[in-house]
């Protein structure tokens, strides 16, 4: 069982970055299942109903999200109506939209959990641990991959620390730069603390580069532009099961930059 998890997607350069890779990956060897995170999607920031479409169009099928679950208001019209679009779980119980999903693939049970952090989110959400642990207590899946979309990289390995063993992998998103650091932890459970992202190579965060330079250099409020041309970079990674035990065997980070006339 081969799963793809696919980093922040950030604007249209992310969008036609990944719709080139999933092809290319897929051509190559088998993949089961694909999750992307889909937070940044539409002009780097929130999802469109119709951008979400372009993604089930490739090939991904689950789409996460984070902290900009709502920058685009229209989401609340169609996140009911979409069981692989999942918010955070750890979000107050009236937002629209579920958290956590199990998937049947080819007979294995695959759950998708999303959650926010806490540290340095500015975020009013539910303690993300006792979450989990409410997930948990209910779940029969075979595999159980958490997305969890945080800044600091001591509360995504506390996560990991905290649940070894209950899930199968703790991947980190938000940060858009790719950690180094595949950890398997002592009783089985995977954890990175960020996957990367999916956007423009030559720009901060897949942001107009002097845009994020001009706000960190002179505290003015800025508009953050997404970058739209140039290479394109992809970091995602691949999770391979045991067909038997569902344990994970193999965790391949990709990092990939892409010529612009290449995608």
């Amino acid at each position: 069982m081969n799963i793809l998890f696919i980093g922040d997607i950030v604007g249209s350069i992310g969008r036609n970055v990944v719709a080139t890779m999933i092809e290319k990956i897929t051509s190559e060897e088998p993949i089961d299942f694909i999750i992307a995170n889909g937070e940044n999607v539409t002009h780097g920031k929130g999802l469109s109903e119709d951008h979400f479409n372009e993604l089930l169009d490739m090939g991904i099928d689950v789409v996460t999200l984070g902290n900009h679950y709502a920058a685009k208001k229209d989401i609340f019209n169609f996140i009911d109506r979409y069981e692989c679009l999942l918010r955070p779980a750890n979000l107050h119980d009236s937002i629209p939209g579920i958290g956590s999903n199990v998937f049947d693939c080819n007979g294995v049970k695959i759950r998708v959990t999303n959650l926010l952090g806490t540290a340095f989110m500015n975020m009013n959400v539910n303690n993300p641990f006792d979450t989990l642990q409410n997930i948990i207590n209910e779940d029969d899946s075979d595999i159980h991959i958490v997305d969890f979309h945080a800044e600091a990289t001591g509360e995504k390995y506390a996560l990991g620390y905290a649940f070894d063993g209950e899930v199968s992998a703790v991947i980190g998103t938000h940060t858009h730069i790719q950690t180094n650091d595949v950890h398997l932890l002592p009783k089985g459970t995977i954890i990175m603390a960020d996957v990367g992202m999916c956007g423009a190579f030559d720009s901060i965060l897949g942001v107009v580069s002097k845009d994020v330079v001009t706000k960190s250099w002179t505290g003015l409020p800025t508009i953050f532009n997404v970058k739209e041309d140039g290479e394109g970079i992809f970091q995602a990674l691949i999770l391979s099961f045991d067909d038997k035990t569902f344990k994970c065997v193999d965790i391949r980070p990709i990092h990939e930059v892409l010529l612009e006339d290449t995608f």
